[in-house]
């Protein structure tokens, strides 16, 4: 499965969930609200824009935006919202292309970076941030930790969620990294519709190195956008890199 199996017509459709989930105002708003600070009245580059979940809001707030995104699907849900004026979007790879001008923030928010599958590629996303950043510019990533631990041995699957109408069950190859994340959304009928997605997952620490061999330094890591303590058992980070 590659990205553009992914993201097409239908998943660009159906993504967005006013309101709800990762559009709910408790999740969404202190995103924003920490990205404006970070932004420092700058420009703000966001990296796998989608259907701009985080960019058209930011943007709201005064924040000049551009975004980068892979499927024209997903940009074009985008567009139902705002204008190529209001937010501009360059369609392609986020590991390579690049956007013209200079930004004070990059992002790449909700997992995103672990769908790029190889190292090497995760690596060009971090040095593919700072060609765009001037001096003292910030890249952030909000990404999930690995749920090694709750991995019995001679297992290859967990279960990370249990909700009426929903499970997620992820599959691991401990050797390549690769997580499959399996959806299955079901009613009261006796069909259910599975969705997948696959991820590289990527150990803080080994964030942390590739952040330092495109040139930045590590500065807070808290456990949400709020700025919680970020613990040993915290499920998840939000991580700030500056260029020196």
């Amino acid at each position: 499965m590659e990205s553009n199996d992914i993201w097409d017509a239908e998943a660009a459709r159906s993504y967005d969930t006013p309101g709800e989930g990762m559009f709910a105002p408790e999740v969404l708003g202190p995103t924003v609200d920490r990205l404006v600070e970070l932004a420092e009245g700058g420009r703000a580059l966001e990296l796998a824009i989608g259907t701009g979940r985080v960019g058209v809001p930011l943007a709201e707030r005064g924040v000049p935006v551009t975004g980068i995104e892979l499927s024209p699907d997903m940009i074009a849900q985008l567009r139902t919202k705002v204008d190529e004026t209001a937010l501009p979007v360059l369609e392609g790879d986020m590991t390579a292309v690049r956007a013209p001008g200079e930004f004070r923030l990059a992002y790449l928010v909700f997992n995103t970076i672990s769908n790029l599958l190889t190292q090497d590629q995760q690596i060009e996303c971090f040095r593919n941030a700072a060609r765009h950043l001037v001096p003292g510019g910030r890249f952030v990533i909000e990404l999930w930790v690995p749920e090694l631990r709750a991995l019995p041995p001679g297992r290859k699957a967990t279960v990370g969620v249990v909700e009426d109408g929903y499970i997620l069950l992820d599959t691991y190859d401990t050797l390549k990294q690769h997580v499959v994340s399996h959806h299955f959304t079901f009613d009261g009928t006796r069909q259910a519709r599975l969705g997948r997605s696959p991820h590289r997952y990527i150990w803080p620490s080994e964030l942390d190195l590739m952040a330092r061999l495109a040139g930045f330094e590590l500065e807070p890591r808290h456990a949400d956008w709020q700025g919680g303590e970020f613990t040993a058992d915290s499920p998840s980070h939000v991580s700030v890199y500056r260029l020196p």
